[in-house]
């Protein structure tokens, strides 16, 4: 096996586990319900180019901006862990994460970050771009987003084959590992910050 493909290997696989599409997409087709499909479409681009644009600049500037600023990596996770959890909540209590009119915002927060390039995302490329060629880290990354938006482009499938009861089951069950989500964020920010 070249070097190249080698590198590839290492790099596409970890981000591939972190980004989590196939994870993610519940949540989307939760945070989607009641939206027409252009509306569904619109979020799922606007998510996918915010994780394009956070996974990026984090690649990099992200050491750069965190240390300007004094926030420690596991700080950023346990912020973006907090979100996830509060989102979480208000969907147990409401039924409801967010306003469904505004679907630009449920796709920056939380499909764009922290879900698809959230800390996980971002500390994984910030780990990989110290160990392999930044060219490899980037087709890695691009392939692995292109993936994940082509994941949540069909998740209106799963929708019609679930039916509104599945869907409705399902968004119950996800919006309690998605609590589970955010506490694992946010313990891994406290290991990340030497806490526990």
């Amino acid at each position: 096996m070249s070097e190249f493909w080698q590198n590839f290997v290492l790099t596409f696989v970890p981000l591939f586990i972190v980004i989590d599409a196939l994870g993610t997409l519940p949540i989307v087709i939760s945070l989607s319900d009641g939206m027409t499909l252009k509306e569904r479409h619109k979020m799922i681009h606007v998510a996918t180019f915010t994780a394009i644009i956070v996974g990026l600049s984090f690649l990099f500037f992200g050491q750069f901006i965190l240390q300007v600023m004094g926030i420690p990596v596991g700080a950023f996770a346990i912020a973006g862990g907090l979100v996830l959890l509060v989102l979480s909540i208000k969907f147990m209590t409401t039924g409801r994460m967010v306003d469904v009119v505004k679907e630009e915002m449920v796709a920056v927060v939380p499909i764009g970050t922290p879900l698809t390039s959230g800390p996980a995302t971002i500390t994984t490329l910030l780990l990989l771009a110290t160990q392999f060629p930044m060219y490899t880290v980037l087709v890695s990354f691009a392939l692995n987003i292109l993936i994940a938006w082509g994941i949540f482009l069909l998740g209106s499938k799963f929708s019609h084959f679930l039916g509104q009861g599945g869907l409705s089951a399902i968004s119950k069950v996800f919006s309690l590992l998605l609590s589970a989500i955010a506490v694992s964020m946010i313990i891994n920010g406290l290991r990340l910050l030497e806490i526990i």
